[in-house]
């Protein structure tokens, strides 16, 4: 494992890399995305804990979703079971490292919720923890606006820590908090490509909801851009997984043997 630095420009490069791979088996990736969400769907039916036991499978889950995008490069098959590939594949030990991971994830999305409930008096934190809704009025006279910020400013960080820590735990077998500092120092010291690559991502997606909304409404359809909108924004967010794992080849110098080369991967 080598850390590397890279330009901003390697920002782009990842994202057209994410896009590569998604074309290179999009019903395979599809059928992964949709398998995730059933079985948080499913989790999260469990009483009392389970609210809480979809995010703690997470890391697990995100070393599964970067071996698919490993064998796809590699020109292997890709099937739904992969998605357990970091609990079954690594020995006893990995897996409870992810597990491990998984809890501090929650604590550390429990402490996002809780800044959140600093600005709104805890609107967006019952919200996201019991359910329920939130009509127009009481979002235009609350401070809910400004708590989803407060929540996306602190998530920067825990995102930052989680981002390769899956994956050296698995891969690397680097111990968790060992883990999480090594990516949180790879993100920072390759923070220009990382923000020319969210850029993009937020551009696309930004784009494709506003694009569709927009030609819909021109259109005398409107009634059905929900209907429209979600596949098309499950296909930018299949994509953006994708994604990960070309930034984890390039901070990383990640060499394997493929059986297609991705673009811009410089060999």
């Amino acid at each position: 494992m080598q850390l590397i630095e890279v330009p901003a420009k390697q920002g782009y490069v990842w994202f057209r890399q994410g896009i590569w791979l998604f074309r290179r088996n999009p019903l395979a990736f599809l059928t992964l995305f949709f398998s995730y969400l059933l079985a948080m769907t499913l989790i999260s039916a469990v009483p009392v804990i389970g609210g809480v036991l979809p995010i703690i499978f997470v890391p697990g889950v995100a070393v599964g979703f970067m071996a698919a995008c490993r064998d796809t490069v590699a020109g292997k098959p890709v099937f739904p079971t992969i998605l357990v590939d970091g609990f079954r594949s690594y020995g006893h030990t990995v897996t409870k490292h992810l597990f491990v991971l998984g809890g501090i994830y929650v604590v550390a999305m429990a402490l996002v919720l809780a800044a959140s409930a600093l600005v709104d008096g805890g609107a967006l934190l019952r919200l996201m923890t019991i359910g329920g809704s939130l009509d127009a009025q009481a979002i235009a006279n609350g401070n809910v606006p400004f708590a989803v910020l407060a929540s996306l400013a602190c998530y920067v960080p825990v995102s930052m820590m989680f981002w390769f820590a899956p994956v050296l735990t698995a891969w690397h077998e680097v111990p968790p908090v060992k883990a999480m500092f090594f990516s949180i120092v790879s993100c920072w010291r390759n923070k220009g490509a990382f923000v020319v690559y969210g850029a993009l991502w937020f551009a696309v997606s930004i784009g494709v909801s506003l694009g569709l909304s927009t030609l819909l409404r021109a259109l005398g359809a409107g009634d059905y851009a929900l209907a429209i909108l979600m596949p098309a924004l499950i296909l930018v967010t299949t994509m953006l997984y994708c994604s990960f794992y070309a930034t984890y080849r390039g901070c990383y110098g990640v060499q394997e043997k493929t059986a297609a080369e991705m673009p811009g991967s410089g060999r």
